[in-house]
This record gives C-alpha cells, sequence and structure tokens, in this order.
C-alpha cells in the first residue's frame, strides 16, 4: 500500500470508528465516507464485529487504517501483521516499545508476505506514547527519567532504525520528530480536538490547526464526529480549519 503525503484537508482525516457493533460503524461510513481520507478500525469495533468490518469499509469504497497497536513478543506480533497483510489490511501500527527486534522481525515478515501474496508492501506505524499519558504518568508510573518530547524523540529514533514507515505522535513532538526523520517519513497525529469540542480522557490534545502547523501528515478525529448531531457539517468544520491552516504554512 502506498500511501503518498496528503493532497486534500480531506486526506489528512482518520475517521476514528470507536463504536460497539458493525450496524453503526457501517452507517458512519455511508455518510462521511465521502469526507474522509480513511477510517480507523480499532479494538473497540474489532473485537465486536471481527475482519467483517473491514471488509464493508473496502466494499464501499474507502481506505482503513488498522489500530491494533501491538506489543508482544517479535514472533507473535510478526506473524499477527502478516496475517493483517494476507487479508488486505495494510496500513496498520505496533507499539515501538515493543523494542527493535520486535520492530524489525515485524517489519521483514509483513514485507515478505507482502511480496509472496503479491501485494504492495504494508505501512506500518509505530505508536510513540499514548496520548492518554502526561509527564507525571511517564517519570512516576513508568520511571522513565526522560521528559516526553526526549523519549518521544528516541522512539522515533528507534522506528527509523527498524524500516518503520511512520508514527503515531502528538503534534506537541511532531517538529522533534520532522527533525529525525527521512521526508517521506509519515507522522500520524491522534487526539485530535476541534476548539469547539471537549477534551474527554485525553491528556496531549491539540486542534487540527496545531497539528498541520507542527508538521503533521495525517490527525485521527473521532469523538468529536461521531458523537456531533450533525456529523457532517462537524467534518465540514474540521476541514475549513485544516485548510485555514495549510494556508499559514504556504510560503
Amino acid at each position: 500500500m502506498t500511501i503518498e503525503k496528503p493532497k486534500t484537508p480531506k486526506d489528512r482525516i482518520i475517521l476514528a470508528l470507536d463504536v460497539d457493533d458493525f450496524d453503526e460503524a457501517k452507517k458512519l461510513v455511508l455518510e462521511l465516507k465521502d469526507y474522509v481520507g480513511f477510517f480507523k478500525v480499532g479494538l473497540q469495533l474489532y473485537t465486536s464485529a471481527g475482519y467483517d468490518v473491514v471488509r464493508m469499509i473496502h466494499d464501499e469504497g474507502a481506505k482503513v487504517f488498522f489500530d491494533g497497536k501491538f506489543h508482544d513478543i517479535p514472533n507473535t506480533v510478526a506473524r499477527a501483521c502478516a496475517n493483517l497483510v494476507k487479508r488486505n489490511i495494510s496500513f496498520f501500527d505496533v507499539h515501538i516499545k515493543g523494542g527493535s527486534k520486535m520492530l524489525s522481525t515485524t517489519v521483514k515478515l509483513a514485507n515478505e508476505t507482502a511480496k509472496k501474496y503479491e501485494k504492495e508492501p504494508p505501512v506500518i506505524l509505530g505508536v510513540t506514547l499514548l496520548s492518554s499519558f502526561g509527564q507525571r504518568t511517564l517519570t512516576q508510573e513508568l520511571n522513565v527519567n526522560m521528559n516526553i518530547d526526549e523519549y518521544v524523540e528516541s522512539l522515533a529514533k528507534m522506528a527509523i532504525d527498524a524500516g518503520l514507515s511512520g508514527v503515531v505522535a502528538s503534534a506537541s513532538e511532531a517538529n522533534v520528530i520532522r527533525k529525525e526523520c527521512p521526508e517521506d517519513f509519515i507522522i500520524v497525529c491522534p487526539a485530535i480536538r476541534p476548539t469547539w469540542s471537549v477534551v474527554n480522557d485525553q491528556v496531549r490534545v491539540v486542534t487540527p490547526t496545531d497539528a498541520v502547523l507542527s508538521g503533521v501528515d495525517y490527525m485521527v478525529i473521532g469523538r468529536p464526529v461521531i458523537c456531533a448531531e450533525n456529523k457532517i457539517e462537524a467534518i465540514k468544520l474540521i476541514i475549513d480549519e485544516i485548510e485555514e491552516a495549510e494556508s499559514l504554512t504556504i510560503v
């Protein structure tokens, strides 16, 4: 799967299908497939609807980002990701904290599987630090004696060295990552909250404008849209904000 840098504001949006059942997900896909670049299928939906929901999204002509955040021993993660490739899921993520061996083993087997089944190489992202984590959690609970920027930068370097296609990281760390990564390295930003929405359980949240100006390529947006009374209008407001931010980056 070849993922290029987004060409339009719509292309930047990964809509999180964080719902509990197939029918609810399909309703969102049918309503919003013309307004977003990708649909994110995460653990909440996948443990309810399984692969059927991925097939449905593909059948509707839309694209999938599988947010499994795998973190296990190298063999287990590599084989799980190879199974995704076999089933035409070629854009997904793993936890960088699984270590360099887990990452490199996964990249190698996923690419070998794609070649064997005559598919395009998968786009594999590395999750840096969950957006629900703040400095206190990192320092006091995980006993990591680094500030968040330093810690995320070190994880991003590990992802690059292992051959990952990009990372999932907050826009607040994107500027640091951009300085260390190749030009085609992808940064996907979670926890996007437009100024008119609520934060919920996220800690390191940013607006679409923050994301664009910091060099983020794609942004994951969920509750501000799927919980909106008028979902299309909510998406349009976000697209407008992205478009305005992009105009500020043009030299």
